[in-house]
């Protein structure tokens, strides 16, 4: 296989709700990959280290979900933008069913589309996210100064970010740094974060939730009949261990595998370890 660069596994697919952009690599079965959220993220930069491995047994989707920069952007929350987005984009390619992995957000939206439309996916894997808070405070460390960088956002605030997602804070470069506050402090994309994760917007739509009748996903897991394999690192300080534990009880069919020494980017830190037990969970 020839190195897969950003440039040459680009796509673009037009929609009826604006263009949807995402990279593409292999042969094999389709894998849908979502990715997580925060300040500068896109789904290239979440997977970007895990394509060539995973692109040697699937036909590998990573999707760029609205609001984040890449694809075209929306006037909807980006959580709700989300799923519509994925439901386009698969119906768009002709695709009936896919494999999905989903890191932190985008597990939380590749579980309620499992939720809601149980024959969409083959089998799931999460990194992070799902669930919710049982034993540790919430909203957790990493969430809270997501929440501070959203509303103010400087170098300071977004360094100390950044180090809330890893166990080994080498591995945030000058680089990293510096791709992400390009992207994160763009006037749209900056927009989309605050409808998301501006204190006042995290603050309204818990009380909404509270006050509502309708269950939180969280509630509904057991619905999820997909094969999942739920991973998640031991040291996360944005969606703490604890918060793999009802997932793990209440979706029927489920495993959980913990990764020592690692934050909340399992796909990253644990690189090697994590794609082999993903792998193998795939292909079995």
């Amino acid at each position: 296989m020839s190195e897969l660069t950003y440039e040459n596994t680009l796509r673009e697919l037009p929609t009826d709700n604006g263009v949807l952009r995402y990279h593409e690599a292999g042969d094999g079965p389709p894998l849908l990959l979502l990715h997580g959220s925060g300040p500068g993220v896109t789904g290239w930069r979440n997977y970007r280290g895990n394509l060539a491995v995973l692109a040697e047994h699937f036909r590998c989707l990573v999707l760029e979900f609205p609001g984040f920069g890449v694809s075209d952007p929306t006037d909807e929350h980006p959580m709700t933008a989300a799923p519509k987005a994925v439901l386009r984009f698969l119906s768009g390619l002709g695709l009936q069913r896919v494999d999905v992995i989903g890191n932190s957000m985008g597990g939380i939206v590749g579980a309620n589309l499992a939720i809601a439309n149980p024959d969409v996916f083959g089998r799931i894997v999460t990194i992070g996210g799902v669930g919710r808070n049982l034993f540790s405070p919430g909203p957790g460390e990493g969430i809270n100064l997501l929440m501070d960088f959203t509303d103010d956002p400087t170098r300071e605030r977004l360094l100390d970010w950044l180090h809330s997602m890893v166990y080994d804070r080498s591995i945030v470069t000058e680089q990293m740094i510096e791709e992400r506050w390009e992207l994160a402090t763009e006037p749209k994309t900056l927009e989309a974060a605050r409808r998301m994760y501006g204190r006042a917007a995290m603050t309204a739509g818990i009380a909404a939730a509270a006050a509502g009748d309708k269950p939180p996903y969280w509630a509904m897991l057991h619905k999820i009949t997909a094969p999942t394999l739920i991973t998640w690192g031991r040291d996360d300080r944005v969606s703490p261990l604890d918060m793999a534990l009802l997932p793990m009880r209440t979706i029927p069919n489920s495993e959980l595998h913990v990764f020592p020494n690692c934050g909340h980017w399992v796909m990253i830190e644990q690189k090697a370890a994590w794609e082999s037990a993903v792998l193998a969970f795939l292909t079995r």
